[in-house]
């Protein structure tokens, strides 16, 4: 049976020309501060995202944790959406790493607008927390791979600075938000204090992910990541594949996104699915199941046994995400294998 794995983008692996770059790889000691390919990862990606500095993290939860301690304190409070990485799927590494509480949004897919932030600003009293951080998740996962629109996250920087408040985009996927709207990375980044990016989704590559931000903050991410186990040594073969990544695999992201719409269209039209396929902006679409169909788990399940791998998110829905390896012929495929367990 040809397997099609949509659980997540997460799932690549490195082709062939991106190994024969991690072979090729020079390498030194990146603790030390001499691996070169890490190094010029590093300068490239500050260039990139239009920051001072750079630093190679192995995975987007510690780019996030670093951050995040690198700009609060004990006691200080995170604005964030319910639905953010940060809060769903890091293990209360915010709360455990760097002892702070999170003040929870409700918003659109995980878009929450200027306003929403305002009010959620503490007053200045020795009885609540300081609010210190904002995260925008672009995209968002849980949103369904939603994009935050560009004026939405620029019109947050003035409630930011207003309030003194550090804005961190946690942008895993900015390149598939990058490649959807036809923007550069710098046209969201220029509103934001730091920025994250992963390297291990639809880029394809093993391992790592990168965040930004000006100088005296990429030196306190340095110290934390240190302090939370994320140093590495001749981690240029990881690095290698990350620059392999950014010079062949963004642009074709637009395949994913097209792969994913096409997959949305068809199965909407299946008895028992709810799904909008406007709602699918990028390569990952969240639909909802019909109590005739069981439980998302069963659903899954069935679709598994006709080759098809999923992952349930909720009792009642399941997520689809596509990715270098899945090909226009497998998304025929999957189509097929869902109109089989809908109609059965």
């Amino acid at each position: 049976m040809n397997l099609i794995d949509l659980r997540s983008d997460t799932v690549t692996r490195p082709s062939p020309e991106m190994r024969a770059a991690i072979a090729a790889a020079e390498v030194g000691d990146d603790v030390l501060g001499d691996d070169p390919t890490v190094n010029r990862l590093q300068d490239r990606m500050a260039d990139f995202l239009g920051q001072e500095a750079a630093l190679f993290v192995p995975s987007g939860s510690m780019a996030n944790q670093v951050s995040i301690r690198s700009v609060c304190e004990p006691g200080d409070e995170i604005i964030i959406d319910e639905t953010t990485h940060s809060y769903n799927y890091e293990a209360a590494g915010p709360a455990a790493l760097s002892g702070v509480s999170l003040r929870i949004i409700r918003g659109q897919r995980g878009i929450f607008s200027a306003a929403d932030v305002e009010a959620m600003v503490r007053p200045d009293g020795v009885h609540f927390p300081r609010s210190r951080l904002v995260i925008i998740e672009n995209t968002n996962n849980r949103g369904g791979g939603s994009i935050w629109p560009l004026e939405t996250v620029a019109g947050i920087r003035p409630i930011a600075d207003r309030h003194g408040l550090h804005v961190h985009m946690d942008g895993a996927r900015l390149m598939n938000a990058c490649v959807a709207v036809e923007r550069k990375p710098t046209d969201y980044t220029q509103h934001v204090d730091s920025v994250s990016m992963c390297f291990s989704k639809g880029l394809g590559a093993p391992v790592g992910s990168i965040v930004a931000g000006s100088r005296p903050f990429i030196k306190r991410c340095h110290r934390f990541r240190k302090m939370f186990g994320g140093g590495m040594r001749q981690a240029g073969i990881l690095a290698a594949a990350a620059l392999y990544a950014l010079d062949h695999n963004i642009e074709r992201l637009a395949e994913d996104h097209a792969h994913a719409r096409r997959l949305a269209e068809a199965i909407a039209e299946l008895p028992g699915i709810r799904l909008d396929p406007r709602t699918v902006e990028t390569n990952i679409l969240i639909f909802e199941i019909e109590e005739r169909l069981g439980s998302a788990a069963d659903f899954v399940a069935r679709l598994r046994e006709q080759g098809v791998w999923l992952l349930a998110t909720a009792p009642n829905k399941a997520r689809a995400v596509t990715h270098l390896d899945v090909s226009s012929a497998q998304i025929d495929a999957a189509i097929v294998a869902f109109r089989s367990v809908c109609r059965r």
